[in-house]
């Protein structure tokens, strides 16, 4: 792939970073749910799931605003379909040009795509 095409990719997956390590989406998993800050370097995405893995939903959900489209659309609708807000999570879902997950596709399993896209 040539430099544009992947730099063209980490845009409109909304990952940027500067120094980031190469975590995988279980990596990142395993960070949220042992270590006390998100590790250096995270694409503002990655950390937004960081932080709705370690359990802080708000802090999550204050940077979903920032991570750029439509990876931010995503996370936002993700994380209204964890809160149980459907109608808000569609809503989100729309923007990010998704179609919301059947309730057959867990919530794990979900979080795990989007930061397998981040990755």
């Amino acid at each position: 792939m040539n430099s544009g095409v992947v730099g063209l990719r980490a845009f409109l997956l909304g990952c940027f970073r500067q120094e980031a390590p190469e975590m995988t989406a279980t990596e990142l998993a395993q960070s949220a749910e042992t270590d006390a800050q998100a590790p250096a370097g995270l694409c503002l995405g990655q950390k937004a799931l960081w932080l709705c893995k370690a359990g802080n939903w708000e802090a999550a959900h204050g940077l979903c605003d920032e991570v750029p489209e439509p990876s931010g659309s995503w996370i936002h609708a993700y994380l209204h379909r964890e809160e149980g807000d459907l109608g808000n999570a569609s809503y989100w879902y729309q923007r990010a040009g998704r179609e919301m997950p059947s309730a057959q596709v867990s919530l794990a399993e979900e979080w795990g795509q989007i930061a397998a896209a981040l990755s």
